[in-house]
C-alpha cells in the first residue's frame, strides 16, 4: 500500500508541476487554456475556473494542458488572438519549453530543501569488495580511501557513484586513485569489459562490486524456510570456521557458499558462550546463467565501522541553493550524455526503467524517510525534464524542434511533415516504453 501511495504522490506532484509550467506561461502569453488534466481517460473529478476545466483522470501516467487551437476545432473571431496556433513562434517555444523547465526547477527546489536540512554523507572509504567483480579484479581492499575517479576528485560515496556511472559510459578502463589503509597512494583500474556485457551494464547502473558498508561474520537475519534456517542457524550466530578453515570475513563465507550448491558444508559457530558444529547444504540457485549456492542468510552490519563512515554536511541557505543548482545541472547533464550513448549503441537499453521500477523505488525511499523520498522525487523530475526536451516528435522537445525550424525557415513546417514525424516519434516512444517495461519485469520478477 505504501509503495502504491508513494508512486501516486510522486506522479501527481511531478505531472502537476510539469503541466503547471505549460499553463502559467500560456496564460502569461495570452493563450486560452481549455482543460488542465492530471492523468488520462474519463474524468473522475472536474472543476471549472476562469474558463478552464481542471480534471483528474484515472490513468496516472501523465497529463496534458489543452489550449485553444484552430487546428483542433472552430474558433470564433473574437477568440482567435487567444488561440495557440496564432501566437508568435517565440511564444509557442516558451509555452512548450515551460513544462520540462518546470520539472528542472522543481528538482532545484527539492534539493534545496534537502540540503538546507544538512546532508548526511558517507566518507569515501571502501568497506566491502565483492568477490569476482571488476572491483575485486582491480585490487581494491577494505579500508581503501577513494581520492578520485577518472581524474575527478571525490569527497563522498554519492560523488563516487556518479563518477563511476559516468566513467562506465567510456569503453576505456576507469582509473581510480586511492589511499590504502596503510597510508600509501595506489592506482586501481576498473575494466568491466573483461567480465562481459553484464558487468558493463551493472557498472552503468552503479554496481562495480564496491560498497561502503562492512559486515561481520555474524548471522543478522534468516530467510523463512531457507537452507540456513533448516540447518539450525540463528540470528546472532558468529561464524568461526567452514570445512575446518577459519573464517575472518562475511565475504569469505559467501564465496564458499556460492561455490558449493547442493554440497554439505561443516560450519563451526559461536552462539553466546557455546561453540557448536552444524551441517549446511546450500540450495542450487540459477543466477546470470550459472548455478550457485544459496542458504538464505543476511549478515550483521559492523556498527562501529558504520559510525566511522557517516558525517553531516551543513549549508547556509545560499550555499544550499547553489549546491542544489549544481546537483541538478550535473545530474541532468549526465542523463543527457547517457541517453546520447544509448542512442549511439554505447550504453545498454537494460538501463531503462519503467513505471514498475519507479514505483518500487518510490516505496523503498518512502520507507527510509522524507529526505530520501524528496531526493527520489528530484531525480525523477530531472529525468522527466530531460526526456521531454529530447527532439522526439510527440514529446515537448519534438514540438520545439518544429518551432526552431520555423524560426530559421521563416515559415511553419508542413502539417504533412509534422504528422509523419508524430508517427515516427510515437513508434520510437512506444518501443522505449516496451523496453522499459520488459526491464521492469526482469528486475522485479526474473532476477
Amino acid at each position: 500500500m505504501l509503495t502504491l501511495l508513494a508512486f501516486l504522490v510522486a506522479i501527481g506532484v511531478l505531472v502537476t508541476f510539469h503541466e503547471l509550467g505549460h499553463y502559467w506561461v500560456a496564460r502569461l502569453c495570452g493563450v486560452k487554456v481549455l482543460r488542465f488534466s492530471i492523468g488520462f481517460g474519463k474524468p473522475l473529478w472536474s472543476y471549472w475556473r476562469k474558463g478552464t476545466e481542471w480534471v483528474i483522470c484515472p490513468i496516472p501516467l501523465g497529463g496534458y494542458v489543452r489550449m485553444l487551437d484552430e487546428r483542433e476545432g472552430p474558433v470564433t473571431e473574437e477568440l482567435r488572438p487567444q488561440a495557440f496556433n496564432n501566437q508568435h513562434v517565440l511564444k509557442r517555444i516558451a509555452i512548450v519549453a515551460a513544462g520540462p523547465l518546470a520539472n528542472l526547477f522543481l528538482a532545484v527546489l527539492l534539493y534545496w530543501v534537502v540540503m538546507g536540512q544538512g546532508v548526511t554523507q558517507i566518507r569515501p572509504l571502501v568497506g566491502t569488495v565483492v568477490a569476482q567483480t571488476p572491483a575485486a579484479a582491480a585490487g581494491f581492499a577494505p579500508g581503501d580511501r577513494i581520492l578520485s575517479v577518472a581524474g575527478q576528485p571525490v569527497a563522498n560515496w554519492q560523488q563516487i557513484r556518479l563518477a563511476l556511472v559516468e566513467a562506465a559510459m567510456s569503453p576505456d578502463a576507469t582509473v581510480v586513485q586511492v589511499e590504502t589503509a596503510a597510508g600509501a597512494r595506489a592506482e586501481r583500474r576498473i575494466d568491466p569489459a573483461r567480465f562481459g556485457d553484464k558487468a558493463v551494464t551493472a557498472m552503468q547502473q552503479g554496481s562495480t562490486g564496491l560498497t561502503p558498508g562492512r559486515f561481520l561474520p555474524v548471522i543478522g537475519a534468516l530467510e523463512e524456510g531457507g537452507a540456513a534456517q533448516s540447518a539450525g542457524l540463528k540470528p546472532g550466530d558468529k561464524l568461526l570456521a567452514l570445512n575446518g578453515q577459519a573464517l575472518s570475513s562475511w565475504e569469505g563465507w559467501v564465496a564458499q557458499v556460492r561455490n558449493s550448491p547442493g554440497r554439505d558444508l561443516d560450519v563451526k559457530i559461536q552462539r553466546g558462550a557455546d561453540i557448536m558444529s552444524l551441517k549446511v547444504r546450500p540450495q542450487a540457485h540459477q543466477q546470470d546463467g550459472e548455478v550457485v549456492g544459496r542458504i538464505g542468510a543476511a549478515p550483521q552490519a559492523d556498527a562501529g565501522w558504520g559510525r566511522q563512515l557517516l558525517y553531516t554536511e551543513h549549508y547556509s541557505a545560499a550555499q544550499a541553493g547553489l549546491a542544489a543548482l549544481a546537483k541538478t545541472w550535473d545530474t541532468g547533464w549526465m542523463s543527457v550524455k547517457f541517453m546520447g550513448r544509448m542512442l549511439m549503441g554505447q550504453a545498454s537499453l537494460d538501463n531503462l526503467s519503467g513505471p514498475l521500477t519507479i514505483a518500487n523505488v518510490a516505496g523503498q525511499t518512502a520507507r527510509e524517510g522524507l529526505t530520501p523520498y524528496l531526493e527520489f522525487l528530484a531525480l525523477i523530475s530531472i529525468s522527466i525534464g530531460v526526456l521531454n526536451l529530447l527532439p522526439i516528435p510527440v514529446l515537448d522537445g519534438g514540438h520545439l524542434m518544429y518551432y526552431v525550424a520555423e524560426l530559421i525557415r521563416g515559415r511553419p513546417v508542413s502539417e504533412r511533415a509534422q504528422l509523419f514525424g508524430q508517427k515516427i516519434g510515437f513508434i520510437l516512444l512506444a518501443s522505449l516504453m516496451a523496453f522499459a517495461l520488459l526491464n521492469d519485469f526482469s528486475r522485479l520478477f526474473g532476477g
